[in-house]
């Protein structure tokens, strides 16, 4: 599975922006998929996840009730909406595949980040 991730960009605090994730290939509803973000001088950390059916979903507690993600596997698609975004929400932004579901799963495939800078 490749993933290719975009729609990050510069918002202003309060703004929304929604991120997208595109897979290749078939399997694509075999697999949950995940956002990661990573801001500089940080670890990676979890932001949402979305199981292979779409049917449940766990998010970190930083953005829950701010961010939602979703997916079309007609197609081949996550998506990250995120609103009432703060300054610590900027970061890059990456998406994963795994093929399991649960706390700390690990994650088979990732895609390269795309960034999301929100200023003050």
């Amino acid at each position: 599975v490749q993933l290719q991730a975009s729609g990050g960009g510069l918002v202003q605090a309060g703004g929304s922006l929604r991120l997208s994730c595109a897979a290749s290939g078939r399997t694509f509803s075999t697999y949950a998929m995940g956002w990661f973000r990573q801001a500089p001088g940080k670890e990676r950390e979890f932001v949402a996840a979305i199981s292979w059916s779409g049917h449940s979903t766990d998010y970190a507690d930083s953005v829950k009730g701010r961010f939602t993600i979703s997916r079309d596997n007609a197609k081949n698609t996550v998506y990250l909406q995120m609103n009432n975004l703060k300054p610590e929400d900027t970061a890059v932004y990456y998406c994963a595949a795994s093929l399991g579901w649960g706390i700390n799963v690990e994650y088979d495939y990732w895609g390269q980040g795309t960034q999301v800078t929100v200023s003050s």
